[in-house]
Order: C-alpha cells, then structure tokens, then sequence
C-alpha cells in the first residue's frame, strides 16, 4: 500500500473546454503527469503549440500541455480519467477510453446532472468517483480558458465509500480548489442538479451571464419555480439534500405553497435576495450550455431539467416549468427562437407562475 501511495498518479484529462481546461492546467503546473484528449483540432493545435492560457482567480498562466484527438494505442494505463465533456458526450467518450483506465484506475464524473450512473455501467461502480464542480470557467478561444469563479470539488463514490483512490484524487485536485470528500454523492449530485436546472439553463434561454440576468424579478422567481419542483422530486425519491458549497439550503429555498400564493412576504424577498447575491458573486458565469449551442453542439438540457422531469414523472410529481424550459432550450437549439432576455420572459408568461 505505501508503495503505490507513493507513485504519480497518471491522468488522462477527457474535454477541454472551460472546466477540463482548467484542471489539466492547475495539474499540469504542479507537476503532474497529465495528458489531455480532445476531439477539437483547434483545441489541441493550440495547447500543444503555445500551451494552456488561463486567466481569471488563482491563474497559473501559460503552462505546457500535450493534448491528443484520440490516446495512442500505446499509451500507459491511467490512474484518472477525469471526464470533462458535455453530458449528451460522455458515454461514448468513457467507452472511447476506457480500454486505457488502470486495472485500478477510476474514472472521474465533472459532468452536471447524473452521469455517475451511465458511466458505471461502461466501467463498473467501483471504478467510478462523483466530482461535484463549484467554480465556473469557460473558454475563450481555442486553448485560452477563463476561471469565472473560485470554488473547487465534492468527491465521492456511489456507495458512500472512503478509500485510497479517493484521497489521493482529493490531494492533487486540491491545486484547483478546495476539496470535500461526500458518504451523501446523490445528495450532493441532487443539490447541484437544481441550481445547475435553475443557473445554466436559464442562462441559456436568456443569452447573457449570471449577474444581469439576476437582476430581473422574473428570472429570479423562474429559478426559485425550478429549484422547488427538483427538490420535490428528490424528496420524493428519499435524497437527502445537502447544502451548496456549505452554505445554500435548497430545503430552505424551496418555495412553499403559501409563498406559491403570495404576492409577497419576508421569506419570499429573502430568498430572491439569496438569489440577487448569487447573482452577484458569480456575475461573470456563463452557461456552458449556451456556449454548446453555439459551436453547433447538442445541448445537456435532458440532463439537467429533463433529469428532473423524468424521474418527476416516475414518482408522480408535476414539473411544469422544468418541462417548458427543457421545450425552450431545444426550439433555441433548433433556431426556432433566440436565447435574449425576451425570450426568457416569454417562457415566464406561459408557465405564469401564482403570486406574480
């Protein structure tokens, strides 16, 4: 055991958009080995010609990378594969690589939604590690990434399990940002899901980053719409919720039916000035979503809000407004409308939500 405690991990870094980016960067700098697969040839043009750019909290700057359009037949096993593709991506990227996982190795889930599950079928449950993110990052050009905002990781495994291979991940993703280690990954996966449903695909709809939208009242209550049916349903399925990054009490923020009724009270200004501050604090954050749409991607929106619509459906909990905006995101991603404020306030006007 001390032995291969003490042996470099090897990583294989899958996607290299804003958060893979960022990872393979801060991993790189502390002198990890650390190789990076990407299927966009500018993506990998750019980081093996001039290196990784990053910009943003806590930068390492420009650090070197070797960034591959497939692994070499050749290559040695890793330890990590950490997976950082868009989630309509990753199945077939994890079966692309998984031949190259250690017999030991673990494949590690970044994605949004509740991808552990589909990944665990490919490379088996104990072989598979949650990572819940909670920084934003994008990428700006080819090879340039921004970190929008600081945070780090909750890791875990399905089964609630503490072992080696978890800490030694812990340890080296400490270079990136704060590391907590989850026996509760669904309640950690659950929590995420909701502000992931109510952030990233309203920012999608809207078009614009977190701060400006955060200032309309309609968005602010279509957040809150959001974030309660997820809770519902994750009651429903026995989750237990827990806070995000520590502080944000989704039980707490879930709207009740008399706040449902009211045209105003004390809680319900509290809880769209949570919002207003979130809103604030990550200003700069951009849906990855959107950022999908754009490149011509298909976007994650069936693993967000439709993750919620399904399993609401499978326990008898109506989701209206996830369910328009899941609709929403795919008319845009189809050209059938513009992602504009206008058009995030169009959704509001249908699903007209009581005491507004």
């Amino acid at each position: 055991m001390a032995e291969r405690a003490q042996k470099s991990p090897r990583f294989l870094v899958v996607g290299c958009g804003g958060i893979g980016g960022i990872i393979a960067a801060h991993l790189l700098e502390q002198g990890h080995s650390v190789d990076i697969l990407s299927s966009n040839p500018e993506i990998t043009a750019a980081v093996n010609t001039r290196g990784m750019v990053v910009q943003g909290d806590s930068s390492p700057g420009t650090v070197r990378g070797i960034a591959f359009s497939s692994v070499p037949k050749d290559s040695e096993p890793y330890d990590y594969i950490l997976l950082a593709t868009q989630p309509p991506q990753v199945e077939s990227a994890t079966r692309e690589v998984a031949p190259f996982l250690a017999p030991q190795g673990t494949a590690v889930v970044l994605q949004n939604g509740l991808c552990e599950l589909r990944i665990a079928e490919i490379v088996g449950s104990d072989r598979t590690i949650g990572g819940v993110v909670a920084f934003g990052a994008s990428m700006i050009e080819p090879g340039v990434f921004d970190r929008t905002s600081g945070g780090g990781f909750v890791l875990g495994h399905l089964d609630g399990r503490i072992d080696e291979s978890l800490e030694v991940l812990a340890r080296a993703l400490e270079s990136v940002g704060p590391v907590s280690i989850t026996q509760n990954l669904a309640g950690a996966r659950w929590s995420k899901l909701a502000m992931n449903a109510a952030i990233s695909s309203l920012g999608t709809v809207g078009g614009d980053r977190l701060g400006p939208l955060m200032r309309h009242r309609f968005a602010r209550r279509l957040g809150l719409e959001v974030v309660s049916e997820t809770v519902a349903v994750a009651r429903a399925k026995g989750v237990r919720l827990e806070k995000v990054a520590g502080t944000v009490d989704l039980e707490w923020l879930a709207l009740t039916d008399s706040e449902r009724r009211a045209g105003g009270s004390a809680s319900l200004v509290a809880k769209h000035g949570l919002l207003l501050a979130l809103g604030a604090r990550y200003r700069r954050l951009r849906s990855s979503m959107l950022a999908a749409i754009e490149r011509g991607r298909p976007p994650s929106v069936d693993f967000l809000n439709g993750e919620v619509v399904s399993h609401g459906e499978r326990h008898g909990i109506p989701t209206p407004v996830n369910r328009e905006v899941q609709r929403t995101i795919h008319a845009i991603s189809r050209g059938e409308m513009p992602p504009s404020v206008n058009t995030l306030r169009d959704l509001f006007e249908r699903v007209q939500p009581s005491g507004e």
